[in-house]
Parts: structure tokens; sequence; C-alpha cells
């Protein structure tokens, strides 16, 4: 763990000046001793677990079928083959780095009078150690975050870590209920602005995906049930109606644009970049939402052939015609380039729309993990709606987080289709599993990803660039975590991305 271990200094190196109320603009004096407060350093920490999320965000959109590369525009042909290394996404190092800032805001927090950061800073450590699951397996959890005490730590079992999370997610809402923010302590707090009742909702939320995530493997029903019932007594309930957002203070100065905008969208003069090219609709997404008539959600998810008009921001260069969608087969082929295929729609890039919050979970997917819960456990839960209720109002979440007119929508849920409407459905866990993927998509790519390997559905095609029927359901250790802890890395045994599963994915 070549970063791992190096614990904060050298963050609070970087963040030992600057104005606490703009988290983007950081001066730094090379020659000062670090000095930070844990308030400050946990604003920069939530805005980094943000950024950090774009490369895997990328990654997860193109295995889990959403996104594809333009055949003009072709960046990695790694994600299309399958023939990554351990020196290919890294995702590792700069996950544990973000982890040890939360562990200095947990270690300082009472010297420094913050106690009501504990709650916080636990709940971004169990979202980050989450993510850390879901890409690798086996991790190092108990013996991570010690610094130079342990330079070689054990790696724990994965299911375990799952767990231990859910513990870390009760101690964080225990904190939040013994030491609330109060009005002047709010500004650290880049997410919720203070609010403790939302960070509380959000670990419940977390619970919820963690549990829900593990739906599959036998024997764990009376276990998810149980914690599930554990949140419903708590009684603060769930995310709803809004995204858990990380914003602080995008603006139009370089570096200070909100992440995916930066990566995927125009430069701070409003300049298109080169990578706005990159990024295409796969042809079974936009295939998939005409068949089922859920064009109004198409067009705000994809421009109509082409780009953005760049002098009319929000709107497509062709007529917004159902027929100029079009999308790019997955690995790409000869003739799909970025003038004949559908960019990355006005939902997510908009010209001069630069300051979003970066989602980092979605009230969408609330709805649908309480659905599969309901549909799966009926009244072993104990939670107030139905499976049909859950549903249909995850899918009136996924059209508000788009910003889509609901005109229609109504007809839609009661159209008869397959996996539109619930009733018409004929595997109701399938429709939850494909509306709760499309939820997730462009705004949660890594997490599309997870729900893509925990069940396997829809069917996307298979890359064109392979000849296998494998695809990837993991990440290698990285490179830099043989070098360092080489023995404990060895101890996981044999790691072959295209057929190790973590424990959650079962088939």
């Amino acid at each position: 763990m070549k970063k791992t271990y190096l614990y904060i200094a050298a963050f609070l190196v970087l963040v030992s000046t600057g104005c606490k109320k703009d988290y983007l603009n950081v001066n730094t004096n090379p020659n000062s001793l670090p000095t930070a407060t844990p308030s400050f350093v946990i604003s920069n920490a939530m805005n980094v677990s943000a950024s950090s999320l774009v490369s895997p965000n990328e990654l997860g959109m193109m295995w889990s079928g959403h996104w594809t590369q333009s055949n003009g525009y072709i960046l990695s042909t790694t994600t299309f083959q399958y023939q990554f290394t351990n020196n290919d996404y890294n995702y590792w190092d700069g996950t544990y780095d973000n982890l040890n800032d939360y562990k200095f805001v947990l270690d300082n927090a009472v010297a420094y009078k913050q106690e009501y950061l504990l709650g916080p800073a636990k709940i971004m450590m169990a979202f980050n150690f989450q993510k850390l699951v879901d890409l690798y397996g086996n991790i190092p959890y108990t013996d991570a975050l010690q610094g130079v005490k342990v330079l070689a730590p054990k790696f724990d079992d994965q299911k375990t870590v799952y767990e231990n999370l859910i513990t870390l997610l009760d101690g964080a809402i225990a904190d939040l209920k013994k030491y609330p923010y109060e009005s002047t302590n709010a500004g650290a707090d880049i997410i919720f602005k203070g609010s403790n009742l939302n960070w509380i909702k959000f670990a419940n939320s977390l619970k919820l995906r963690i549990l829900m995530r593990q739906s599959r493997i036998s024997g764990r029903d009376s276990y998810i049930t149980a914690e599930i019932n554990k949140i419903n007594t708590e009684g603060s309930g769930f995310i709803t109606g809004t995204e858990v957002g990380v914003n602080p203070g995008y603006n139009a100065s370089a570096g200070q644009i909100n992440p995916f905008y930066n990566a995927y969208g125009y430069s701070e003069t409003g300049a298109r970049i080169a990578t706005n090219n990159y990024p295409r609709i796969t042809e079974f997404a936009v295939n998939t939402l005409k068949a089922t008539g859920d064009t109004i959600r198409l067009k705000r998810v994809a421009y109509a052939v082409g780009n953005e008009d760049g002098a009319n921001p929000g709107v497509s260069l062709k007529p917004e015609l159902t027929s100029n969608y079009v999308g790019t087969p997955f690995g790409v082929g000869s003739g799909f380039l970025p003038t004949n295929t559908s960019a990355v729609g006005p939902a997510f890039l908009t010209k001069g729309v630069f300051n979003k919050p970066f989602v980092i979970m979605t009230a969408a997917e609330i709805q649908f993990n309480l659905a599969e819960a309901k549909q799966r456990y009926g009244a072993a839960v104990t939670l107030a709606g139905t499976a049909k209720s859950y549903y249909e109002e995850g899918v009136k979440q996924s059209y508000r987080a788009l910003g889509a007119s609901t005109t229609g929508l109504a007809a839609l849920l009661v159209s008869g289709v397959n996996d539109v409407d619930f009733y018409a459905s004929t595997n109701k866990l399938n429709a939850i599993a494909y509306q709760k993927w499309f939820a997730l998509g462009y705004f949660n790519g890594l997490e599309a990803w997870s729900e893509y390997r925990k069940s396997g559905y829809p069917l996307t095609p298979q890359s064109r660039a392979v000849t296998t029927t494998a695809r990837p359901l993991r990440l290698y250790y990285p490179g830099t975590e043989l070098g360092s802890n080489g023995a404990n890395v060895n101890a996981q045994g044999t790691i072959d991305p295209l057929s190790s599963r973590i424990f959650w994915d079962i088939d």
C-alpha cells in the first residue's frame, strides 16, 4: 500500500491554508508544517470522494452496457478487449488515501471539539469501503489506516467487511444523534449543509444498498430482513425526493468545475473539450428505451445524432425525433463516428451548467432497493409500501432526477410493456433490476455495473472487440499493493477478473 500508509501528512500540507468556505481554491506553502482542523479535512475529503468516482463510474458505464466509445475517438482498447492488468484501473491507492482523511477526522474530532463530524466521517468511510469490496473482494479493513504501525495489513473476508460496515453505520447514526451539527458548523458539510437528519437518512440508505446487494446469497435472508427491520424501527427513513450530492462550490474557474462536466463537457471558457466526443450511448440502451416506449428518458440521457448545439445549450444539433437517436454498439465498429451517433444527453451535459452537485446516490436507487426487499421478503420486512408502489416511485424519481417530463408516465406504467408495467412484467425482480440498472446509469456507473453483476439483468450485448463470452467480474489488486504488501496479496490466491466473483455475485 504505497500510498495507503503515508497517512494524512501530505494531505494536510495541501490544505493547511486557504479559505474554509472555498474548498476548491487551496494555497500551499511547502515550507509550513501541516496544520488542519477536522472540519477542513472532512470538507476536502468529501470533495475527493466525489471527484475520484469519475473514472470508476466511466468504467462501470462501459461494462454495464450504458456507454461505449466513438469509433472516431478511442481512448482505451483495454476496456473493450478485457486485456487489462494490475497496472490498469487502480482505484485502490486513492480510495485508501481518502479513507485516511476520514480516519484523521475520527482521531481528532474530540480534541478539536468537533464531535459532530464523527457520524459523517464514519458514513463516508463505509461508502468508500463498500466501493473497495465491490471492486476487489477481500480488502484490508481491521488492519487498514494504521499508518506506520501496520505496514503490511492483512486482508479481511469481504462478507465480513460488509457486515462490519453495517455496524459502522449504526455507530454513525448514534454519533449523529448524540452530537448534532450547530448552525455555525454547517459550512464544513458540503453534502447536507449540517442536516443531521439527512445524514441519518443517508446512512440508512447506504445500509439498505449494502444489505440488498447480498439478496441473492443463500442463507442471508434472515440477516437482511432483521437489519432492514432495524432501519424501519429507527424511524428516520431514507433519502427521498432528491439525490445525495457533493458540491464544494463548483464554478466556472479552472479546476473548480463539476468533475463530470470537466471530464466530458466544456472548459471554464465554454469551449467543448476533446473528450466530449468520447462517451457514446450504447445501441442497446437506445433501442431498449425505444422498444419500451420510454422516449422521454431517451431524450434526456442522449442527444439526437451528433452532439449538443453549442449555440443552443441543451438542444441537439439534429431534430429531436426518436429516429434521430442512434446508439453505438458496445466495443464499437466501423462507421460509428461522433457525427452519426448520440452523445451523452442534456440531463448530464448542458453547456454552461457546470455547477451541479456531483451525485453519489440517487433517490431512485433507494426506492428500487425497497421494491426488491418487498418483492423478495414480503411480510418479513416491516416496510409500509408494496413492491409495486416502491417500484413506481423509483421510476418517478428517475424521471425527476433526469429533468424529464412526467406527462404520459402514468400511462406508461400501465402500458402492459414488460419491465415497465410492474403488473404486466413476467418477472417482477427482473423488472426492478432493469429499472434500477437504468436509473443508476449516467449518475452512478460503478453501482450500475455492480447491480448488473449481481442480477445479470438486463443481458446486454457482449463487446464486439472480444470473441469470448466471459466478461469482467472484478479488478486485479493493483501492482502498487503487490509491491508493498505482496505476501497478503498473494494470500488471496489466483485472481482472474473474468472468473473470480465478488461474494454477492453468485452466478
